[in-house]
């Protein structure tokens, strides 16, 4: 059986990983396309946690404002998981042991939980959060950790640059 170690070591192997590694422009265009792309999810992320919250856009409806927004937010969301797979994979073995990059993901995760939870179970009462209206306490909550998980995941991510050694 394989071990952890042995896939982290075949992908930073990888033809796909070296190319980038060895490449002056691949690293830093993928940095960028992350940066850019997770900009715009935590944007759209904070215009729908701050109408929940009912600090912002009260005067739109929940789901006429998630209906615009949210699609933006998928799309640059798989950018952002696109480039930063391709930048893991340069140095597997180093992300895979970097605390940073460890809290980074773990806070993914519950942002996904909090998320799945959301819309399997509160956004069920959206129709009441019409325009002027206030969410639930259910939703304000969700809000509230969807902003603070998302805070944390940018301050852990820019973190992992600043911890992992370089190459």
């Amino acid at each position: 059986m394989h071990s952890i170690g042995d896939l982290l070591r075949w992908l930073e192997d990888s033809a796909f990983a070296v190319s980038i590694t060895q490449s002056d422009w691949a690293f830093p265009a993928l940095e960028t396309v992350h940066v850019l792309a997770l900009s715009l999810v935590l944007g759209t992320v904070c215009v729908v946690d701050l109408r929940l919250l009912g600090w912002a856009s009260r005067q739109r409806p929940y789901r006429e404002l998630a209906r615009e927004v949210l699609p933006w937010t998928w799309i640059a969301f798989c950018f952002s998981v696109a480039s930063g797979g391709l930048m893991f994979i340069t140095q597997a073995v180093e992300y895979y042991e970097n605390v940073a990059f460890r809290l980074k993901m773990t806070l993914l995760l519950l942002a996904g939980l909090n998320m799945a939870i959301f819309e399997l179970f509160t956004v069920r009462d959206a129709a009441k959060w019409g325009q002027g209206m206030s969410a639930s306490w259910r939703a304000k909550l969700a809000g509230a950790l969807s902003l603070s998980l998302w805070v944390a995941i940018v301050f852990f991510g820019r973190r992992i640059g600043f911890t992992m050694m370089p190459e």
